[in-house]
């Protein structure tokens, strides 16, 4: 087996036939796509049934990190992709990230982003190969574009570094280190990964405590890794969210952390004070 597609899945069964649609009718035939059903409420089950062509492994909700590792666990091909159940790709995108790869002998293979019909998040026009580190942030657009999902990985390079369990926003963690520890990485231009910008995701959703907790924790992480590569990082990147606080569903009052200062800002954007950090906490 050459590529296995994981598809994490809980409760999309709005998209999921789009998402399915795309990958079972793939050009590249010698491939095998784990669908893992996250303990879905919804009927994703039943649409997944529909499908002969693709194996189902179902646990209770455990959350996307730890649906992804069960992919990683069963899957048997020398490539790994992702896709988000509620995105879809184009019907050659694995055919030509798989070529890209192997003709340059590259640990990565990345495609292009659509969002919506006119909105790239990453654009590639040329099969190009980057070696080094601070290259492969910049054309991978990190930190504004830590996802996992419009690239093919050598499987070995999954399997020895899984994803945390149990955490939101773990691409912003996993993506930079897995770019560091790959020797090569390839630009694949004239396929696309089609991007859905669902208000229902974890991402979009209002913050629980947790949620911003996650978030504060990945991007102190991100900047210490850019940091300790001596990579160049932004001040508005280096601004990090600590607390974001609501009233209904009205944002009232957004914490940031910059260097050795908490600043704060009314509705989210408006500064209105700005303190140095108690060390002891």
């Amino acid at each position: 087996m050459k590529i296995s597609v994981i598809v994490p899945v809980y409760n999309t069964s709005a998209y999921l036939e789009d998402c399915l649609n795309s990958l079972v009718n793939q050009t590249f035939k010698d491939m095998e796509i784990i669908c893992v059903n996250d303990g879905s409420t919804d009927n994703s089950l039943e649409i997944l049934k529909k499908y002969p062509q693709i194996k189902i492994i179902t646990q209770e909700n455990q959350g996307l990190s730890a649906a992804r590792n069960t992919g990683i666990s069963a899957a048997i091909g020398e490539y790994i992709g992702f896709v988000d159940s509620d995105d879809w790709v184009d019907l050659d995108f694995y055919e030509k990230l798989y070529n890209s790869i192997i003709s340059t002998n590259s640990d990565i293979a990345a495609a292009t982003i659509l969002r919506g019909e006119v909105k790239y998040r990453v654009k590639y026009t040329e099969e190009e190969t980057y070696t080094e580190l601070n290259e492969k942030i910049k054309i991978c657009n990190i930190p504004n574009s830590c996802y996992v999902w419009n690239k093919l990985y050598k499987a070995n390079l999954i399997k020895n570094n899984m994803f945390r369990n149990g955490v939101y926003f773990e691409d912003m963690v996993w993506m930079p280190y897995i770019l560091a520890k790959s020797e090569k990485l390839v630009t694949t231009p004239n396929t696309m990964y089609h991007y859905r910008r669902n208000s229902n995701s974890i991402v979009k959703s209002k913050p629980s405590q947790k949620k911003q907790e996650d978030f504060y924790n990945a991007k102190k992480e991100l900047v210490k890794f850019f940091d300790d590569n001596n990579l160049t990082l932004n001040d508005k990147e280096r601004h990090i969210n600590k607390t974001q606080i609501f009233g209904g569903n009205i944002l009232v009052l957004k914490i940031k952390e910059y260097k050795n200062y908490l600043e704060y800002y009314l509705f989210g954007f408006i500064p209105i004070f700005k303190r140095n950090i108690d060390k002891k906490n």
